[in-house]
């Protein structure tokens, strides 16, 4: 089991995520962003709107690149 947080994943809070892959740790950041869309958090709403503009970019592989790089983070961390 690996552990990320919200910051690391591109969110705003130091929230820690727990799981066994990426796939599973990426859901569960998915699920948190939600949460705090639905309560207007001020300083996730800023990471969200800075994620968009990372997934409109004109550069198609910007967002490709970003994943690619949190799934190495992921990996490269110890289990526990």
């Amino acid at each position: 089991m690996k552990t990320m947080t919200c910051r690391q994943l591109g969110g705003a809070c130091d929230m820690e995520f727990h799981a066994n892959t990426f796939e599973e740790i990426s859901e569960q950041s998915k699920a948190h962003g939600m949460e705090m869309f639905r309560k207007k958090d001020a300083a996730h709403l800023e990471a969200m709107n800075n994620m968009r503009v990372l997934m409109e970019s004109s550069d198609s592989e910007a967002m490709k690149n970003w994943m690619q790089t949190k799934r190495e983070e992921f990996d490269a961390l110890p289990d526990r």
